[in-house]
């Protein structure tokens, strides 16, 4: 019997169903049939009902198919674990890669990262088993079909650089992943307005173009390292411009795209590498225009927004996940510019704020498809030529501008794109400057 302890002996025909326990003695039986069948038991796990909800929280020693059809579920591990404790999830209907499932590791390491980090799985047909290490390594997956890449990790930091403040500053103001805004950092690197920001590489930052103090437009950029810390200028490549956005995509890469060249609205992009290094110009794709906004969304796709091309427009191009502009998408909701955009949710985004004919606090969400969604009636002091950034992994934060004066107030959004009221800003306040997470 050594060779089927831990497994379920099936004898049909002769009438006996037996269960075997991890010593080899048979536990239970039945009457039945003739046929002899082994069923895995998987070393003692216990099954439970199909989990629907959007959340759910894991007990150790059991089983749960996940259906995510209508929703993702975000499932909380428990708050404490003995070496050797086991769950098993599995895709219940397939469904992963459209309703991902969201882990939160509940104060215990997950693969050696704390519980700050964003860990998903989003591959369709996948099972899940993972095994409590110890309090180093924490949750380990010993079993994880289907998945090529690690679990995704959102940033928890944010960073507010430059813009206007009476006069070009270069001046930065980082969020922690409660979405607190520290006081100025006195900004390292020329001094300017309107560029864009975009994270790279995981959990890095890079500020690129504007317009410097004197008005000149400048393709300069400087990166930002894991810590937040801002290096000096790097000699820029591609068109000097300002008013251009820009977001992440592929995962761990970036797009600077859109803009005013001095003579034209333009729709060049340029890419940036998961090492910081910005390519040349690639002949845009879609309607030029400036003043417009952009985020990532889908975790590996981005999508610019909104502007301006003489008009307000409320147009969007898609930013596949190897850096692809799509032709434009005629917008859902009003045409504005001086807007901005940051992801929330891990893998949605949203556009805020803005001008219209005046100041604006109106949002539209954008799904995990890329989907714009129609005018929420805005939350906040209605202000444009603002920024924003993601932080806490599944968060976003819009902050600065300008409402006839500059602010430095800031709104929050949870990771159900709710945006809150206003907090009373901290640091310089100022407009035209630009955001982006870090980890």
């Amino acid at each position: 019997m050594s060779g089927i302890i831990g497994s379920r002996l099936n004898i049909r025909g002769s009438g006996l169903v037996a269960k075997l326990g991890t010593d080899g003695q048979i536990l239970t039986s039945a009457g039945g049939g003739t046929s002899v069948a082994f069923e895995d038991v998987a070393g003692g796990i216990s099954w439970q009902s199909v989990v629907t909800g959007s959340t759910m929280t894991a007990v150790a020693g059991n089983g749960y198919p996940i259906n995510t059809t209508s929703n993702t579920c975000t499932i909380t591990l428990p708050a404490s674990a003995s070496a050797g404790d086991e769950i098993i999830f599995t895709d219940y209907a397939r469904n992963w890669a459209t309703n991902k499932i969201i882990i939160d590791s509940n104060g215990l390491n997950y693969q050696g990262d704390d519980d700050t980090y964003t860990v998903e799985y989003t591959t369709a047909g996948q099972s899940l088993h993972i095994v409590y290490a110890d309090a180093t390594k924490g949750w380990i997956p010993i079993e994880d079909d289907d998945v090529s890449d690690v679990p995704s990790k959102g940033n928890a930091n944010g960073i507010f650089g430059y813009g206007m403040a009476g006069s070009s500053s270069s001046l930065t103001n980082l969020v922690n992943s409660s979405g607190v805004i520290s006081s100025d950092v006195t900004g390292v690197g020329t001094a300017r307005e309107g560029s864009a920001a975009t994270e790279y590489g995981g959990d890095k930052a890079i500020f690129g173009y504007g317009a410097n103090i004197s008005g000149a437009y400048v393709s300069m950029t400087n990166l930002v390292n894991s810590s937040g810390v801002v290096a000096t200028d790097t000699t820029g490549v591609g068109q000097t411009r300002t008013g251009l956005a820009a977001c992440g995509y592929g995962d761990d890469k970036g797009i600077f795209g859109y803009g005013h060249d001095a003579s034209n609205y333009v729709s060049l992009t340029n890419l940036v590498s998961n090492s910081g290094v910005v390519a040349t110009d690639v002949t845009g794709v879609g309607t030029g225009r400036g003043r417009l906004a952009a985020c990532e969304y889908g975790e590996d796709k981005g999508i610019f927004g909104f502007g301006y091309t003489g008009s307000n427009v409320s147009m969007t191009n898609l930013v596949n996940n190897s850096g692809v502009v799509a032709t434009d998408v005629t917008g859902v909701g009003s045409s504005r510019r001086y807007l901005a955009a940051c992801g929330y949710g891990g893998d949605k985004g949203i556009f805020a704020y803005g001008y219209i004919s005046g100041a604006s606090s109106l949002s539209n969400l954008v799904s995990n498809a890329g989907v714009v969604a129609t005018d929420t009636t805005g939350v906040g002091t209605v202000r444009w030529y603002l920024a924003a950034c993601e932080y806490g992994t599944d968060k976003g934060i819009f902050a600065y501008g300008y409402n006839g004066s500059n602010v430095s107030m800031s709104n929050l959004v949870s990771n159900a794109g709710v945006i809150a009221t206003d907090v009373t800003g901290v640091g310089t306040a100022r407009r035209y400057l630009a955001a982006c997470s870090y980890n």
